[in-house]
């Protein structure tokens, strides 16, 4: 994501980019990592916890990708429907494992019992908004289908939505257009209706005009929310 902090760290913002337990391209992933992901809001609050021990935060905002979008949104105050998320891992809800990880949702059901479903089911839908981030910019964000539609409506702080027209890992009206629909003000738009999930990694050779203008809609998005 070199091609988002790069420019928004030269218009003069402090940009934190933060590596997820079990879901990093340094690491690699883990089934229970990749599969809680209410965690990587937790994880970003954390974050602000100690930079705000060590100098004055001024106003936050947050930008992510795919699972990083919906990251965003949860902090943002969505919140994950625990029934839905049960049903997903349970297998009572079929659905394909993510590409870059398609054994994930056979080691889940392989590891976890009914109980710790359960349990897994009840933390998601806890709600996991941090008041100190003003405003969010979601790339592509996943996992729409399983957000409880209520929570995305009550968010009432400024959003920008973009998303991929060719997107085959999270298809836009499952996906990036119903956090547009749902949020209310939410500024969204597709970036071309060529242009597929993985463009927005800066090692695909392919599309580096639309990141660079996406970068400056970024740009401009946090300069006008959080300044």
């Amino acid at each position: 994501m070199a091609w988002l902090t790069g420019p928004l760290a030269a218009a003069g913002f402090l940009v934190i980019a933060v590596d997820h337990h079990g879901n990093n391209f340094v690491d690699g992933y883990l089934a229970e990592g990749f599969a809680r992901w209410w965690e990587r809001a937790r994880d970003l609050s954390v974050v602000l916890d100690l930079l705000g021990e060590r100098e004055h935060l001024g106003p936050v905002g947050a930008a992510g990708f795919s699972l990083g979008g919906y990251t965003v949104a949860a902090l943002l105050g969505a919140r994950i429907d625990a029934s839905r998320y049960q049903g997903l891992v349970s297998g009572a809800v079929p659905a394909p494992s993510p590409p870059e990880y398609p054994t994930l949702a056979q080691e889940l059901r392989e590891r976890l019992s009914a109980a710790e479903v359960a349990s897994w089911a009840a933390e998601a839908g806890l709600d996991y908004a941090d008041d100190r981030v003003l405003a969010g910019f979601l790339l592509s964000p996943g996992v729409g289908l399983l957000l409880d539609e209520r929570s995305l409506a009550a968010i009432a702080k400024p959003v920008a939505v973009r998303w991929a027209g060719a997107d085959e890992a999270a298809p836009p009206p499952d996906d990036a257009r119903r956090y547009a629909e749902l949020i209310p003000g939410a500024d969204g738009r597709s970036v071309g209706d060529e242009v597929g999930h993985y463009a927005f990694l800066a090692d695909n050779p392919e599309f580096a005009d639309v990141r660079e203008l996406v970068a400056s809609e970024a740009v401009a998005f946090f300069e006008a929310n959080l300044r």
